[in-house]
């Protein structure tokens, strides 16, 4: 099975930046202690501006974590694979 990868975009405002933070964190715990991989990127123009990567080894492995998620995205239907280029 390829990798597959969700992504969540969002912009939050200089008040929530805190409380928004705060559930990354916890979103990182909930993905890694089920065998994901999370990342956070911020754009450097845009302050509050956050990309949310969530890897997995395999999509299933991807979808049951975001089912279990306390904090769900939109739309983890939205699951991209990895294309092998060799």
């Amino acid at each position: 099975m390829a990798r597959a990868l969700t992504i969540h975009r969002t912009v939050v405002t200089p008040a929530e930046r805190e409380r928004w933070l705060a559930r990354a964190r916890a979103r990182a715990r909930h993905f890694q202690g089920h065998g994901c991989r999370y990342w956070v990127f911020e754009e450097q123009a845009v302050p509050g501006a956050f990309v949310e990567f969530c890897e997995a080894n395999d999509a299933g492995s991807l979808t049951a974590a975001h089912a279990a998620s306390p904090d769900p995205l939109p739309d983890p239907a939205c699951l991209h694979s990895l294309v092998e280029l060799s």
